[in-house]
């Protein structure tokens, strides 16, 4: 029997001059309905797939507003103010928020699945993004580099 199992988040971060911006995420998930009583850790793992998925299109969506309009924001700011400071004080030109950091959760997964395939991790990191530790990854950056390392072939020649 389905089972379809609604997620989502909503998200709204303060902005200077009492201004706001949000984001929300929401999605469906049918599942196998026999999961809720046989498996409840399977059941927790795909519920937890879908709320971790909205929460990181959320975060880049903000990410994303904030960096369009704080490139704007600060360019009209500085040209009015003309001292480097938007009305609020605040300085112009600073990003309201940094992308959020890769979850313990999704760290761990990158260690345990590149240690499977004997791969050297950080030389891989610093490589693909210029960083040398999983744990200095973005959210998105650790979500890409699952799904990169899942793919690679295994020793074995079978992919995972």
């Amino acid at each position: 029997m389905p089972l379809t199992v609604n997620v989502g988040l909503s998200k709204k971060v303060g902005l200077p001059d009492y201004g706001s911006l949000g984001a929300s995420c929401h999605v469906e998930v049918e599942l196998d309905g026999s999961l809720v009583f046989s498996d409840l850790d399977a059941f927790q793992q795909k519920v937890k797939q879908a709320f971790v998925a909205c929460s990181q299109a959320v975060s880049d969506e903000l990410y994303r507003q904030q960096s369009a309009g704080s490139s704007s924001a600060s360019a009209a700011s500085a040209s009015v103010h003309g001292n480097g400071q938007r009305g609020n004080g605040q300085p112009t030109g600073q990003r309201l928020s940094q992308p959020r950091k890769a979850t313990a959760s999704q760290v761990r997964a990158i260690e345990a699945i590149a240690g499977k395939l004997q791969l050297d991790l950080g030389a891989w990191l610093q490589e693909r993004f210029g960083l040398p530790l999983a744990s200095e990854l973005s959210i998105t950056q650790a979500s890409e580099t699952i799904d990169a390392l899942k793919a690679f072939p295994s020793r074995n020649g079978a992919a995972h």
